[in-house]
């Protein structure tokens, strides 16, 4: 009964029928409360998400399994301490983790969340080194920074880590197999009633329940010990050892198995056995004496009838048929009707019908065939002479010689299939060093170099969803807006189903005002998963953009909910509290989302924002440097950490900053502007203008660019072009606060800067 729950349950988690498994679950465990099958049961909660039910099953277990399972369920309900304490029990500090590379990976990410990020990487190095297949663990590396070169990681190394292991799941299968084997050759031992059984022949039963042996190819009926159907194994293939009864001339006839040979009751042939009674490995195949044969089936009757009238009530063995051959090392002898049993031997059961394809040969484990004479299906049937009624059949491991074939055969089959694997590892591991060293290059935000390396896949895995989604990142890194819609709408087409940088898509869309694409893309993510979060993200930058900042905030709310480790929407929830004026929910934001990834350096930019504006410039410049050490290459963070070192009356490190901030990208006017701003402060009037002049040419419509060459021509008492420049300002249409500050300006042209700084 517990075999039959346990099946049926794991039968409806492979089709995802999680209701009924929990049922029957329930089941066996009330049957039969273990704790592995209590484990089954919370494994069944945990695939319907509900990490609630598998907690309360599994807490208090001690088994390994089970121990992982508790610790997974509480890392899904937050409770990091509990997960910690089931996978690192306090008592046994040097305990193994369970699971092995799953459980050191599971206990990376409780230390990242728990913020211990040494610890976190020594447990994702480690999963690693188990299983140089768990891509996880290298990107969990790289968003903290700390992940090796993907040649190092992904190398010959572990290539062969992963050869050893695919060829210990081959012995573990084996073996597993092999058991099942031998349970299935028990249940038919019992299965053969004792009544029709000889008393030899139950002993040789008795004798052999423990041996091992190979089961035959031929998938016919099996003539039984009373000439029925001999019982078939719980698989639905032969049983592996049968016994027969010798039938009766009619009965052969009319099943169409050959008749017996035609000897009368001869010793075993004493070449068989050696003088200390061990088997000898002899094969008298060699003997090609002519067979009789019978025209007509009266003749056959009358022999066959006397043959059985003078050899009594003696069971034989029948040579035609399925041939199994045993993997013991002893001998089989069939001598005409007398079965010659040795005390460690084993039959291997024959069919009742051949198939229409004549029996050509036996052929042994490890590859070593025999010849033997092919039977023909009909009503004539050729029967074997008295010179062919002496054959000894032996296993491989009896003979030197066969045993040094086989296991040159065995070797042979080992090696190359050693090297299958070896190839397809060393396949693997090649694709994986593109892909690791482009995700570490874009986590570093060298997002260039990760787009050279990337174009180095195969056109095949490049188009693929997750690729072209790094792609779009990376060109949204490099404020390359354009090329990022274009890689996440071929992204998008790949993969229609994947939300994978969704999140980012929507912000690319956000930056280029690109209204109807965005509230399109919106409306289909959450068509799709209304409780993914990059759903509601895409929705919230719906909002945002049409300066709906409070239904922009529910939303991105509403993503954090769904997923409280996604930094982003914390990020965004910031951003859109900045927006309205509520800096202290602003900074819990960006705070919340720093917890979740320290190097998530939006959310530092935010907070450097946020004290820019409150004037605390020390703090303003800390949150800036921050987010300028993890992404070294923006120039948007140069330039506010230049705008914070000019607030602290540091000219000279801001000036050096601008410059690498328009270096690091020429198509930003911000670095330009802000330098222009810092050398009107140090009343470089002339280097002012030429910036501004060269920034004219990159954004002719910024209505600032104007409003600050008026400033410079007022303070160089050049009021007509001072008025000219005020005016090309106001015809651009700036913002309502800029309007009224270059209204102003216009108004005190005339009026000297000593007396209107007074003013």
């Amino acid at each position: 009964m517990e075999a039959i729950l346990i099946e049926c349950v794991q039968n409806n988690l492979s089709h995802f029928m999680y209701r009924n498994a929990i049922f029957m679950c329930e089941r066996l465990c009330a049957e039969f409360p273990s704790e592995m099958n209590m484990h089954l049961l919370a494994s069944c909660y945990l695939q319907n998400n509900q990490a609630y039910a598998a907690y309360h099953i599994l807490k208090g277990t001690q088994m390994s399994l089970s121990r992982y399972l508790f610790a997974l369920s509480c890392f899904q309900m937050d409770l990091l301490n509990e997960a910690e304490a089931a996978l690192c029990a306090p008592n046994e500090p040097n305990a193994e983790v369970p699971n092995g590379a799953a459980g050191h990976y599971l206990l990376g990410l409780i230390y990242r969340y728990s913020d211990r990020r040494k610890s976190a990487v020594q447990h994702f190095k480690q999963a690693l080194s188990l299983d140089p297949l768990l891509w996880s663990a290298y990107e969990e590396l790289c968003v903290l920074g700390a992940a090796e070169e993907a040649s190092a990681v992904f190398g010959e190394a572990a290539a062969l880590i992963i050869q050893r292991q695919h060829l210990n799941q081959l012995s573990t299968s084996q073996n597993s197999l092999t058991s099942s084997s031998e349970d299935r050759s028990t249940v038919s031992f019992k299965n053969c009633g004792s009544e029709n059984v000889s008393p030899r022949q139950l002993k040789h039963i008795q004798a052999n329940n423990n041996s091992r042996d190979i089961p035959s190819t031929y998938n016919g009926p099996v003539v039984g010990i009373s000439g029925g159907a001999a019982p078939q194994s719980h698989n639905g293939g032969p049983s592996s050892l049968s016994f027969y009864n010798t039938p009766s001339p009619m009965t052969a006839q009319l099943s169409g198995v050959v008749p017996p040979p035609l000897c009368r009751n001869l010793p075993p042939n004493p070449s068989s056995v050696s003088a200390d009674n061990s088997p000898k490995s002899t094969v008298n195949s060699t003997i090609q004496a002519p067979r009789r044969k019978f025209v007509d089936e009266g003749k056959l009757r009358k022999i066959s009838g006397r043959l059985f009238s003078d050899s009594g009530p003696r069971r034989s063995t029948r040579l035609a048929g399925e041939v199994g051959i045993n993997t013991g090392t002893t001998a089989t002898t069939v001598g005409g009707n007398w079965p010659t049993h040795h005390h460690s031997s084993k039959y291997v059961g024959g069919a009742n019908r051949l198939s229409s394809a004549a029996l050509r040969s036996v052929t042994l484990r490890k590859g070593q065939t025999w010849a033997s004479e092919s039977f023909d299906e009909g009503s004539r049937h050729e029967v074997l002479d008295d010179s062919r009624s002496n054959i000894t059949i032996t296993t491989s491991n009896t003979s030197p010689c066969a045993e040094t074939r086989s296991v040159e055969l065995d070797g042979a089959v080992v090696m190359n299939g050693s090297k299958v694997i070896l190839s397809g590892a060393s396949d693997v591991m090649s694709l994986f060093r593109i892909l690791g060293e482009g995700y570490r290059l874009s986590c570093m935000y060298r997002c260039q170099d990760a787009l050279d390396l990337y174009l180095k896949l195969p056109q095949k895995h490049y188009n693929t969803g997750w690729v072209l989604s790094q792609v779009g990142k990376a060109h949204f890194e490099l404020v390359d807006y354009l090329e990022a819609d274009r890689a996440f709408s071929l992204a998008r087409r790949a993969a229609v189903y994947s939300l994978e940088g969704m999140d980012i898509y929507s912000t690319v869309l956000y930056h280029l005002k690109e209204d109807m694409k965005l509230s399109y893309l919106a409306q289909e993510l959450v068509s799709t998963d209304r409780l993914a979060p990059q759903s509601w993200c895409a929705l919230g930058n719906c909002y945002g953009l049409q300066k709906d900042h409070e239904i922009a905030l529910k939303n991105f709310q509403r993503a954090v909910q769904l997923n409280p480790r996604f930094a982003y929407a914390h990020t965004l929830c910031g951003h859109e509290y900045v927006a309205l004026e509520d800096f202290e929910n602003g900074i819990k934001s960006y705070q919340s989302a720093l917890r979740i990834d320290s190097r998530h350096y939006n959310s530092w930019y935010g907070l450097g924002m946020i004290h820019l504006r409150q004037e605390k410039f020390e703090f303003s410049e800390h949150h800036f440097r921050m987010a300028f050490h993890i992404n070294p290459r923006s120039s948007v963070i140069m330039s506010y950490l230049g705008t914070a070192l000019h607030a602290l009356k540091r000219s000279e490190e801001a000036l050096e900053m601008m410059e690498k901030a328009i270096i690091a990208d020429k198509k930003n006017p911000l670095p330009m502007y802000q330098k222009a701003n810092i050398l009107v402060s140090l009343e470089e009037f002339d280097k002012a203008l030429e910036v501004l002049e060269e920034l004219k040419e990159y954004a002719p419509r910024e209505s600032s660019v104007y409003a600050l060459m008026g400033k410079i021509y007022k303070r160089q008492n050049m009021h007509d072009k001072a008025m000219l420049h005020f005016g090309l300002a106001l015809d651009l249409k700036p913002s309502t606060t800029d309007v009224a500050t270059i209204k102003a300006a216009i108004e005190k042209l005339h009026v000297p800067d000593e007396i209107e700084d007074s003013l």
